[in-house]
């Protein structure tokens, strides 16, 4: 997948796989034993990497086919549109490839439909290579295994605009770092400017939900439970900030590359991002670059959200042993390490991110925004349900603007956006 904050940030295409592929996860037709000679020819596909990445990942399969003489890697890299159906469509047609990138939300499908293998226990020995959130991510509600190895992780700190908090009154030097003074803040800011600028650009989504300590699930995963008191909590604060203007106007129709802008043109004070932004800051908005301040996410919970990709093997390859050793070998400790050095990502494996580079200052904000991503990360979580699909997002979304111009109440948006998302969860299977 291309690797920015925008592509981690946006919401992969929901996979529905046909009926006639359905199954229970962990009954692929392939052999679930890993222990075998590693041997035979795999394929590995990628998710819109090939572009700027071709020479590593030729490295990478190089060095594998040195390591183990008697396999050979095809290497398909698709498209970033349209990913999702791609890998429908080979599900259906049983021409999935056997090692596959996927995300949280394209593996659980294919977990639920056999064709995912079980790595819990495939991979067991590799399990503590990997940051527990990390390997926690590519589950799934309702079935006993993991999925995916998890691959490379992002997240990011808030940035916002020192001069906006100056004149507003308010200390630049002490940034929110609790959901209080955030909306507190953000409220005298609108205030002091007229309505003129807003705090927030977006509106609240289920990682913001997650974030705030709202249970999403229920513990079986049968069912959502985003509506509960703390969540209706924080919709209700969101409407106050949408009615005070403290909450841009357009967060309703936002998108991230949207939300970007309004934070380089300086109409908003806050924005999520990730070292890949200041660059573009530097380029696009010197002026505001000057006046960039760098803060944690906030959390009511003590763990940001992490994004994730992972690497899954095909239940139904001809070679187990093969697959499951690429699928670890690219996501290995010196593999991610060296991946993550061409490109402002983390690894996700144990002790990686004791490493120098994520944690030794040399004064630039660059690295500053590393090192701290890079701290968070070590307990950091994957908030968005990996059965939360496209349409359930959509759905949660509506309603949301609907209790924020008063069309609905809080309470009654949140329980029909749980009865929307409860009845596309079943009809997923």
């Amino acid at each position: 997948m291309r690797i920015s904050r925008r592509t981690f940030a946006a919401v992969a295409v929901a996979l529905v796989l046909p009926l006639s592929a359905c199954g229970s996860g962990g009954d692929g037709g392939g052999p679930a034993d890993a222990s075998g000679k590693v041997e035979g020819d795999i394929t590995f596909q990628t998710w819109n990497l090939r572009a700027n990445f071709k020479p590593y990942f030729e490295g990478l399969i190089a060095d594998f086919e040195k390591k183990y003489p008697a396999t050979h890697v095809k290497w398909i890299d698709q498209p970033a549109e349209g990913y999702a159906d791609k890998i429908s469509a080979d599900a259906a047609g049983g021409t999935l490839p056997d090692v596959v990138n996927v995300s949280p939300d394209l593996v659980a499908p294919l977990a639920k439909a056999g064709l995912a293998l079980d790595l819990d226990k495939a991979a067991a020995p590799y399990r503590s290579e990997y940051l527990d959130g990390a390997w926690a991510s590519h589950r799934v509600p309702g079935l006993s295994g993991t999925w995916a190895f998890p691959w490379y992780l992002n997240t990011g700190p808030l940035f916002y605009n020192k001069s906006l908090f100056e004149k507003a009154g308010l200390d630049a030097g002490k940034p929110p770092t609790t959901y209080g003074d955030l909306f507190a803040d953000a409220l005298r800011m609108a205030r002091s400017s007229g309505g003129k600028v807003a705090t927030l650009a977006n509106v609240p989504t289920i990682e913001d939900f997650g974030r705030y300590g709202v249970p999403l699930m229920n513990k079986e995963g049968t069912g959502f439970a985003f509506d509960d008191a703390k969540g209706v909590e924080l919709l209700t604060r969101y409407k106050e900030l949408y009615d005070a203007k403290a909450l841009d106007p357009q967060a309703l129709t936002a998108t991230p590359e949207s939300s970007g802008k309004k934070f380089l043109t300086e109409a908003v004070a806050m924005n999520p991002g990730s070292a890949l932004d200041l660059g573009n800051f530097k380029k696009q908005a010197p002026g505001l670059y000057k006046n960039i301040g760098i803060t944690e996410q906030i959390t009511s919970t003590g763990h940001v959200n992490m994004y994730v990709m992972g690497v899954m093997v095909n239940s139904r390859t001809r070679h187990t042993p093969a697959a499951v050793a690429f699928a670890h070998f690219v996501t290995d400790a010196h593999n991610q390490m060296s991946f993550a050095k061409k490109v402002a990502i983390f690894p996700s494996t144990a002790g990686s991110l004791d490493d120098p580079y994520f944690t030794k200052e040399d004064g630039t904000d660059e690295t500053r925004v590393r090192v701290a991503a890079a701290k968070s990360l070590k307990n950091a979580v994957n908030y968005t349900p990996v059965l939360f699909s496209e349409q359930m997002k959509t759905a949660l979304r509506n309603e949301v603007a609907k209790a924020l111009q008063g069309k609905e109440s809080p309470k009654t948006a949140l329980d029909n956006a749980v009865k929307a998302c409860d009845q596309l969860l079943k009809q997923q299977g």
